[in-house]
């Protein structure tokens, strides 16, 4: 059905750049014709019960209004209330997909912009998918003040001037009706192939679980840990203490200082859970980070002591800094090698240990202390080499399957992202293929759902000790 839609019979000039033709009978407005903005914060009407709203663009619930990092209660008076249907858009960073609809009242920072319809006739399902549109969302970007940055920021004068398309409130209905169901497809496809990664990446683990705790010879003699959460190990196997073994940086530096701004600032949305790879690279500067850091030399594994359930650790390119959510660990001995370190700190045994004394404190996060008294197991140097040899032979066909994978979902959603702008801005006519979809109602997705944002890894709060 997707495969034989057509484009309009008629079309128009919208003289808008981002929209270029639109359908004949379809109106433009100006966006301020369509949508105002809801000026009312929370300290001019409190809310008895807040709910979350949106995951990903910073709605808070009214329980958690003080525990926002370090911010006070009282401090969310200037928050702004969101009401259900209202569309929510990041004035700094719409260009990630931080907007989307609200699903049901609540509170959210003033950098964001909550605006509301005008005509209720209109579907703010529809709405929420024009302002996610990639189109759209570049054409915001062009009258931001600035570049694609965090210093970039979008004046309301200028958005409420921005050339907005409206079709029929039917046809609104048609097409919202079609993303959810073009949608439902796509996303069935994408989790089928997350599944069969998840497998593969539970047949790495159990490759890597056998090397790290019994070595490559099962016929060796094993003897008891001593270790609730490891069991038994081989039998010439050393057993330390990680303070014996490592050394774990202290002392924090201004990101915002000349020396340090410009250096690679790695934190645990960086870092891909499991696996040790560094998704990207970032400056300080390009962050705009504006507290404390950790300095990392070169050749350092950073592990992430908040969360650990996430497995969230690497090893650093060069000299750069990471977040205070993360430690900066270098082997002090030549017992254990850098690489082996890294492994040992990703394995399913270490995980449980990090994840029972996580769970001792509010907020999940593994102390110095704890880190520094942890037992931890390893063969002599030439076994580390042969066990991470080994690991990584057996390991490549899945990693390439994998990769695989992961490149077709990333086509599927490149394919559903264009998919949703050709159809929400004209290009291709879905009523008829509407109206032949079963009448059974279909599910109310989110925006993000609907493929109408890119997923982003929400920012890590930082807790320093």
């Amino acid at each position: 059905m997707i495969a034989d839609l057509k484009p309009y019979t008629e079309y128009k000039e919208s003289g808008s750049p981002w929209l270029g033709s639109m359908p004949s009978h379809w109106k433009l407005s100006r966006l301020g014709s369509v949508l105002r903005e809801r000026g009312e914060t929370n300290e001019q009407k409190q809310i008895m019960q807040v709910l979350s709203v949106l995951k990903d663009v910073g709605v808070i619930r009214y329980e958690d209004k003080g525990r926002i990092g370090n911010k006070k209660s009282e401090d969310i008076r200037r928050y702004k209330i969101v009401q259900l249907d209202d569309i929510v858009v990041n004035c700094m960073n719409v260009i990630i997909g931080s907007v989307g609809r609200s699903r049901y009242i609540g509170c959210l920072s003033p950098v964001y912009y909550v605006l509301t319809r005008r005509n209720d006739a209109d579907n703010p399902r529809f709405l929420a998918a024009i302002f996610s549109s990639k189109p759209f969302q570049l054409s915001l970007v062009r009258i931001g003040n600035g570049i694609l940055s965090h210093r970039m920021r979008i004046p309301m004068e200028l958005l409420k001037c921005e050339p907005f398309p409206v079709p029929t409130p039917d046809e609104q209905a048609a097409i919202v009706r079609f993303l959810d169901w073009a949608n439902g497809r796509l996303e069935r496809a994408i989790q089928a192939k997350r599944k069969v990664i998840a497998l593969l990446n539970e047949q790495k683990q159990a490759i890597i679980h056998s090397a790290v705790t019994r070595g490559l010879d099962p016929s060796v003699p094993l003897k008891p840990s001593g270790i609730p959460w490891l069991g038994d190990i081989p039998q010439h196997w050393s057993l330390k203490r990680f303070k014996f073994l490592a050394t774990i940086n202290s002392g924090q530096v201004d990101p915002k200082k000349v020396e340090y701004r410009d250096l690679v600032l790695i934190a645990p949305n960086h870092i891909q859970s499991g696996s040790g790879q560094l998704l990207k690279q970032e400056t300080a500067d390009e962050q705009g980070a504006d507290s404390g850091k950790y300095l990392v030399h070169q050749g350092q594994v950073i592990y992430s002591k908040i969360r650990p359930n996430l497995r969230k650790a690497t090893i650093a390119p060069c000299d750069c800094l990471c977040s205070a959510d993360m430690y900066p660990i270098a082997p002090k001995t030549g017992e254990l090698s850098t690489a082996y370190l890294l492994i040992l700190l990703l394995s399913q045994p270490f995980t449980k240990f990090a994840v029972d004394t996580s769970m001792r404190v509010a907020m999940p996060k593994v102390n110095r202390e704890a880190l520094a008294n942890c037992l931890m197991w390893y063969p002599g140097q030439q076994e580390q080499s042969q066990i991470l040899w080994f690991i990584e032979q057996e390991s490549a066909p899945i990693n390439t399957a994998v990769s695989r994978l992961e490149r077709e979902i990333e086509l599927l959603r490149e394919y559903r992202t264009r998919l949703v702008a050709d159809v929400v801005t004209g290009k291709l006519d879905v009523r008829e293929a509407a109206a032949q979809l079963p009448e059974e109602a279909l599910a109310d997705t989110t925006e993000n759902e609907m493929g109408l944002g890119d997923e982003i890894s929400p920012t890590d709060e930082e807790a320093t000790e």
